[in-house]
């Protein structure tokens, strides 16, 4: 479960639902025009472009659709509009196409932005769109100059057989509760170990370890950093779902599992072709994660993400759970990506101003 905050776009404002995804650079709202149109029938959340009076579409001519701007890497073509057109394919293989606008937002203090360029996906799909939060010059943060920037992702509760997803908390500048985060540096390396595996625009962290059940994993830290071709870049991203580790660490993950609960372990199964340590039955599966015991991440100067013991499996339908996390190249990337799965019930803080991020634990499902 993604974090889904809500935005005024446009003038006067429309408001957007988008996924806050801190491992994308462009942000991008599902637009149509509320005239009547054979079905499928647009999200009733969409925005309408012929409402807003700061609403413009990019021509072919902007700098912008030139290909290989150094770091904007999306596909642009000029459409038969002369206008620019975006196409982008995510890991999880979705794909993300429309024009770039460019379009007003106003922050909860009623501050508006100067237009920002955007995504404007013409095409019924998901309801929300996306909020992109990474480091590129054309993210949401960089764009509108954010220096720091929190959220906390609730987890997802059951009463009887019914899923209720609360709405968690987002900031934009200074966060109140702060004062309570422990931090870590971001990391920078030279631009020789920046491909062909590496994202420098992903927010890079010092992951040095991981316990399961208190025991320490034999995981060399090598392995969390990134080798000269860039793979074992270790990434926050809040727009996956799961953690994803690189072979080597993966493997000792599993290797753990198993000697704790194998015997359990639903044979040649693997959730979405990726998680792959999963089990059978609903009541079971609480006494099989705690069999399994708490996991933690470990982080430089001693900071810790710790997942409990009754949180390590994940509901992922039909009486299955799994541990939730997969291996890398099931993405087909080469890096170590802690998901938002891991994130939940933690105050997360991006503060770009110092290049640091900060945890904190909470009860995400309160209002804050």
């Amino acid at each position: 479960m993604a974090l889904i905050v809500s935005l005024p776009i446009g003038t006067p404002p429309q408001s957007q639902q988008m996924v806050l995804d801190t491992g994308s650079q462009l942000s991008w709202i599902q637009c149509h025009r509320k005239s009547p149109r054979p079905p499928p029938p647009p999200p009733a959340s969409s925005f309408d472009p012929s409402l807003s009076s700061s609403f413009s579409t990019l021509p072919c001519s902007h700098p912008i659709c030139k290909p290989r701007i150094p770091d904007f890497t999306l596909p642009t073509t000029c459409d038969q509009n002369r206008l620019c057109h975006y196409s982008y394919f995510y890991a999880d293989g979705t794909l993300a196409e429309g024009n770039l606008v460019r379009e007003k937002i106003t922050f909860p203090n009623s501050r508006t932005t100067p237009p920002l360029i955007l995504g404007c996906a013409a095409e019924p799909g998901e309801a929300e769109g996306i909020l992109g939060m990474n480091l590129g010059r054309l993210s949401f943060i960089s764009q509108a100059k954010v220096p720091r920037f929190s959220y906390c992702v609730p987890i997802r509760q059951r009463r009887g057989n019914k899923v209720i997803n609360p709405t968690g908390t987002f900031y934009l500048g200074q966060n109140p509760h702060s004062r309570t985060f422990r931090y870590i540096n971001l990391l920078t390396f030279p631009k020789s170990q920046r491909s062909p595996n590496f994202d420098p625009l992903a927010y890079t962290v010092g992951l040095t370890g991981i316990k399961i059940g208190g025991a320490k994993l034999n995981i060399s830290q090598a392995v969390f950093r990134p080798d000269a071709g860039g793979s074992g870049q270790t990434m926050i991203d809040s727009g996956t779902q799961y953690t994803f580790l690189v072979d080597a660490a993966y493997a000792k993950v599993r290797e753990e599992v198993v000697r704790r609960v194998g015997r359990r372990m639903k044979k040649g199964y693997a959730y979405g072709g990726a998680l792959d340590m999963c089990f059978d039955g609903g009541a079971a599966a609480i006494e099989i994660g705690r069999s399994i015991g708490d996991m933690v991440f470990e982080f430089e100067k001693r900071v810790e993400i710790l997942i409990n013991k009754d949180r390590i499996l994940d509901h992922v339908g039909g009486g299955i759970h799994c541990v939730a996390i997969g291996r890398s190249e099931a993405l087909g990337v080469a890096s170590n990506i802690i998901g938002n799965f891991h994130q939940k019930n933690h105050w997360v803080e991006f503060d770009l101003t110092n290049r640091r991020v900060g945890f904190g634990v909470a009860d995400c499902s309160r209002s804050m």
